[in-house]
């Protein structure tokens, strides 16, 4: 059995006291909101809670709500201690990693707004494309198409029926001044390339084969009992083929920029430590 000097007791007692006066008068003028066993909460530490303009009614229902959840967050890690095993508990190593990649990753964010070239060239798209285009393989049918939805109250009708097939600048000028006053909805989708099903998800219509409707259907006209609907398909690429340049551009833009931010911290590291060895600032046993 160890046996304790008196002035090592001594010692021991006056700094626990020590720390505990020093804790009280670090809260000497402030005023406890709650309790947890040993653990409280101050006024102080909900000073960064409000926002500037929060009315008093908002700052008492988040003062309530805040009390009541770290109540909750303390009483939940009271029972975690009592509970885990103490391996379970040791956690100084994950918390330090956590730490380390969180420090890395904000570490990377900055280079890459002040070190990587996002701007990506027509060309660099266009090359990536038709090196790796066997990659990009359509899984559903999409087209470009104008949609129109107009109620059967509405006027000129036959009207609409005739601009809407029409490729006349004129035609298409007076269907676009007609629509602003009576479409439901008017989409020309600003000619990009849509799901065929999201569109005739819009459509009083069933379509089994899509394939086959659309390598035979330029125009479609159907109606429920308050709307005409009218869609003329301008373009269409299938399932199962190659995507178009244009619909597969978003993706290849990010492969490119993320194969860029590879290649640059890869050599940035690289650097990094073959300078570290150079200078001898770590040492491999």
């Amino acid at each position: 059995m160890y046996k304790f000097k008196l002035p090592l007791i001594i010692s021991l007692i006056l700094f626990s006291l020590f720390l505990g006066c020093n804790q009280e008068k670090e809260h000497e003028n402030d005023k406890p909101l709650a309790r947890v066993h040993d653990k409280y909460l101050y006024e102080s530490d909900l000073k960064q809670l409000f926002p500037s303009n929060i009315s008093q009614e908002d700052s008492v229902t988040l003062v309530k709500n805040y009390i009541n959840d770290w109540i909750k967050k303390q009483l939940m890690l009271q029972k975690a201690e009592e509970n885990l095993p103490a391996e379970s508990k040791d956690i100084e190593k994950q918390i330090e990693d956590y730490r380390s990649s969180l420090l890395i990753f904000k570490y990377r964010q900055e280079l890459i707004k002040q070190k990587i070239d996002t701007v990506i060239t027509q060309q660099e798209i266009e090359s990536y494309y038709n090196e790796y285009s066997a990659n990009f393989i359509l899984n559903h049918n999409i087209v470009k198409a104008l949609y129109l939805k107009i109620s059967k109250e509405s006027p000129e009708i036959n009207n609409v029926k005739k601009w809407y097939k029409s490729d006349n600048a004129g035609d298409l000028s007076k269907l676009e001044d007609y629509c602003y006053q009576y479409a439901t909805k008017f989409d020309n989708f600003n000619n990009e390339w849509i799901s065929f099903s999201n569109l005739l998800s819009e459509l009083p219509l069933n379509i089994d084969d899509e394939e086959r409707y659309l390598r035979y259907n330029k125009y479609i006209e159907t109606e429920d009992s308050l709307f005409n609907y009218f869609v003329k398909i301008n373009d269409f690429a299938l399932k199962s083929s190659i995507q178009p340049i244009e619909y597969a551009k978003p993706k290849i833009k990010t492969i490119i920029l993320n194969k860029r931010k590879f290649s640059f911290f890869e050599e940035l590291e690289n650097n990094i430590y073959n300078n570290a060895l150079n200078r001898n600032e770590f040492i491999i046993y």
